[in-house]
């Protein structure tokens, strides 16, 4: 065998300082705001409807319509302008002591507790702490018994969180957060996207009273009421069968098109 094969050097490539001092552990608000892509889908300046600032309200909206599930709170009051969004329930209120944590402090939340939310829209303890961390102000507000407690936030930090105070205002959660236009560029709000949104949520929850910008949205059967919205009922072979039970709800008819889709 040939001694130089042996000795010939092995070729390597350049590591470019890859090292121990390249490994980085980023905190909560971090990674969140480094990664955005991984919590809301994609960015966007608003102009498609699955754009990351309407996930942004569907996170927090979600948390309104669990309490109204568990039956607390028929009513949901929502105003947003262009920029800022506003959205106060009437449920139980976060619990006082824990408002500053719920928003910030990743998995951590009530509804790891199954007798606390037996039903529930999020459970993987992100949704508002990704709200409050791309948000360039998030302000959260409880009341609880005659007790109110609010933090303010910046980018995920807190910038303010005072005592609470007494008050007469009915229980529930006020979250108002305003999207980080370092992140989200020329965003906007775009009212139609947000209604259809919203019908969708009075559709899946019967009884559920939402008050968007002054105007009411609520619808009394449900899934029938999206049916009857999206079909025409001179075109229907047979009226809608509603069927309704504690865990499962269906509606159901057939047109008079033929095809592969219907």
């Amino acid at each position: 065998m040939n001694d130089e094969l042996l000795a010939a050097p092995v070729a390597t490539t350049p590591d470019h300082g890859y090292n121990e001092d390249s490994i980085r552990s980023l905190d909560w608000r971090e990674h969140i705001r480094l990664r955005p892509g991984m919590y809301i889908g994609k960015l966007g300046d608003g102009s498609s409807y699955d754009d990351g600032i309407y996930v942004l309200v569907k996170e927090v909206i979600d948390n309104c319509i669990d309490e109204h599930v568990m039956g607390y709170g028929r009513t949901i009051e929502i105003k947003i302008s262009e920029s800022r969004v506003q959205v106060r329930d009437y449920g139980r209120g976060i619990p006082l002591g824990k408002v500053v944590d719920v928003v910030s402090k990743i998995n951590t939340g009530g509804k790891y507790d199954s007798k606390v939310f037996q039903k529930s829209v999020g459970l993987n303890g992100v949704g508002t702490k990704a709200v409050n961390a791309l948000s360039s102000y998030f302000v959260v507000q409880s009341v609880r018994d005659g007790q109110m407690k609010a933090a303010e936030f910046s980018q995920g930090q807190l910038v303010n969180d005072p005592t609470p105070v007494k008050t007469s205002q009915r229980n529930g959660t006020l979250m108002v957060f305003q999207p980080d236009d370092t992140i989200f560029k020329n965003y906007r709000f775009i009212p139609e996207y947000l209604e259809n949104q919203i019908r969708f949520y009075c559709y899946l929850n019967a009884g559920l009273s939402i008050n968007f910008n002054g105007q009411k949205f609520v619808s009394e059967h449900g899934l029938r009421d999206l049916l009857d919205h999206k079909t025409d009922a001179e075109s229907l072979r047979y009226p809608i069968i509603h069927l309704k039970g504690e865990d499962i709800e269906l509606a159901l008819t057939h047109g008079n098109d033929y095809g592969e889709e219907y």
